[in-house]
């Protein structure tokens, strides 16, 4: 998979983060058309890890599974 062009992304955190022992730090998404990408909010400058769309839908669901 090539990695999707991030410049200009929006990127979003989750409705968990803001909070707690975490100090609000947290990973960020951004969605694309067919894909998705997971980057660390303390490091916005530094790397980011694409998903394909196939892939991004597998893991949230297994997250939302496995969710206490």
């Amino acid at each position: 998979m090539s990695a999707p062009e991030l410049s200009g992304s929006i990127w979003q955190k989750s409705s968990y983060s803001g909070g707690g022992s975490s100090g609000g730090d947290c990973v960020e998404v951004a969605r694309f058309t067919k894909s998705a990408a997971v980057r660390d909010s303390k490091a916005p400058s530094g790397p980011a890890l694409p998903f394909t769309d196939q892939a991004w839908a597998a893991f949230t669901t297994e997250m939302k599974r496995s969710a206490c």
